[in-house]
């Protein structure tokens, strides 16, 4: 450990602790968030600073206090009859026996603090190999902090933040950290292009994609092929939605879009219970006539069957939308996920949130149904090699498929409630994390957050989090850029960090030696030998 920073002189085991500062030592120095040491009798409890006050031993001090250019009397003054405290929250004790465990007890009275140093942090949070991977450094230290990732893709987690807090890279550089340690297949719902090929930062610099820095593992697809070449990327393969792909839940998470009455989910039950796959389809085909003939059939009511055919005429009408697709079009995505491959697929121009909801509902509805028999086939079996291959999906503007209402209707909530049942999880990306219902987000195994101002997104940042209140001071203390708190499965306790550099120091650290030369006609063979 560093220096001694003061000496416990309160607290309780749900309050926390209140530290009195030694006197060497300067207030200004310490920062909220902040990792730190108790030396007790018995164990060492692993902490963090959750806030700093000023106090005095006689408060007539402070009615009179010394004229500022008194500099003798002010530091008579300073540490005995005022000095500084701060609260401190014990987040782990250790002891020889039985290494890390949960706090279920307070240090003596008396008891000294002491400011972390590199081994207390590599024997919380461990070195990076295997399945630990740096996301960071704290505040005030250079000792890497590292997340789990056999931890992380076992539940779905979050990444939060209001904009221009560098969510993008914390995300991509989460989807680097999956890559690299083998933790899973990734899939990213890339909806403004900028986790493929290469991406423009804050300052205006262009930074290396997934496809540049890993080569063939990373599978660029597209619906808007013309738009992903203009930029200099060369997709895989172009991906095409069927009319008989489209279905009901689809249409109700288009409720908002569309602008869909209540009534529309009944009525397009009533077209699937007599055409199937074939409903919209026929729907579209439908004259005024035939109509009033289905809904004098079905029981529909002719207005609302003549409105709903009128609102998904634009979802009709996109380019990537064909009265039948391809085989390869979406279940080339499928197979090259459970191959171990890692798709992006790119929007392009097709970035509205009827694209996007629409794409990524379909495709991830016919992945979890993928899963879900291959898991039932592993459950009979018992054979290693029949068990799912762990998949992460990367949804950003999360809120469009996870709000209370449709939370509860489509295959995001239905995955993000499931935690790793069937082995597959969500990487959630949003800038409301308020607007996600409150179910989703108390099951989010991890969250990485930026800074948040609304009070509303603060507080569901912590939703289910035990402590919460003590940490809603360390998130609101963060600076606006490349700073994050990371609480939850994957880190053993709650830590402030420097988030790691997306540079070229960091490319030669993550990609594999080959990616850079790989030839494309390589990436291609790989490609084909998966259809």
């Amino acid at each position: 450990m560093k220096d001694k920073l003061g000496t416990v002189v309160a607290g309780s085991l749900t309050e926390g602790l209140t530290v009195r500062l030694d006197p060497a030592s300067s207030i200004e120095e310490l920062r909220v968030g902040q990792f730190v040491v108790v030396q007790g009798e018995q164990h060492q409890f692993f902490s963090m600073i959750g806030d700093v006050k000023l106090d005095a031993a006689n408060r007539d001090v402070l009615a009179d206090p010394p004229p500022d250019d008194d500099d003798f009397l002010q530091r008579v003054l300073r540490g005995t009859a005022t000095y500084g405290t701060f609260n401190i929250t014990p987040m782990l004790m250790v002891d020889a026996l039985e290494g890390l465990r949960p706090v279920r007890t307070v240090p003596r009275h008396f008891a000294p603090v002491y400011t972390a140093d590199d081994r207390s942090f590599a024997q919380v949070f461990g070195a990076e190999g295997g399945t630990k991977f740096q996301m960071g450094m704290p505040l005030d230290m250079d000792i890497p902090v590292c997340l789990d990732l056999g931890r992380f893709v076992e539940r779905s987690n979050g990444v939060f933040g209001k904009s221009g807090t560098g969510k993008s890279f914390l995300t991509r550089l989460l989807l680097c950290g999956v890559i690299t340690r083998n933790a899973a297949s990734t899939l990213i719902f890339d909806m403004h292009s900028e986790y493929g090929w290469d991406a423009r930062s804050e300052e205006g610099i262009f930074v290396k994609g997934l496809r540049q820095l890993f080569g063939h593992q990373v599978l660029v697809y597209s619906l808007d092929p013309k738009s992903s070449r203009q930029r200099g990327v060369t997709i895989d393969s172009e991906v095409v939605i069927g009319l008989d792909q489209i279905d009901v839940e689809d249409v109700v998470l288009l409720q908002d879009e569309l602008n869909l009455t209540s009534t529309a989910a009944e009525t397009s039950y009533l077209l699937v219970d007599h055409f199937k796959d074939k409903w919209l389809e026929r729907l579209r085909a439908m004259s005024s006539e035939e109509l009033d003939e289905f809904a004098q059939k079905s029981g529909a009511h002719g207005g609302s069957l003549a409105a709903l055919k009128r609102k998904l005429e634009k979802v009709a009408r996109l380019d990537f939308v064909r009265p039948r697709a391809p085989v390869k079009s979406v279940d080339g995505i499928i197979d090259a996920l459970a191959a171990g491959k890692h798709v992006v697929l790119e929007f392009g121009q097709h970035n509205s949130s009827l694209a996007y909801m629409l794409v990524a509902n379909i495709i991830t509805r016919r992945i979890h149904q993928r899963w879900v028999e291959q898991t039932e086939t592993y459950l009979q079996s018992k054979r290693e090699g029949d068990r799912p291959r762990p998949l992460v999906i990367t949804v950003e503007e999360a809120h469009k498929f996870l709000n209370p209402q449709a939370a509860r209707q489509t295959i995001f909530g239905t995955i993000a409630r499931e935690l790793r049942k069937y082995s597959v999880t969500l990487l959630i990306v949003d800038q409301r994390p308020s607007a996600i219902d409150n179910e989703v987000m108390s099951q989010l195994g991890s969250r990485i957050t930026a800074l948040l101002n609304d009070e509303r997104d603060i507080e569901a940042v912590f939703t289910g989090v035990g402590g919460a209140a003590k940490l809603r001071a360390v998130l609101a203390s963060l600076d606006t850029r490349q700073q994050a708190m990371i609480l939850g499965h994957a880190v053993p306790m709650p830590v402030v960090i420097r988030t790691r550099p997306y540079d070229e120091t960091f490319y030669a650290a993550v990609a594999p030696k080959t990616a850079a030369k790989k030839d494309y006609a390589k990436v291609l063979e790989d490609v084909d030998d998966l259809f």
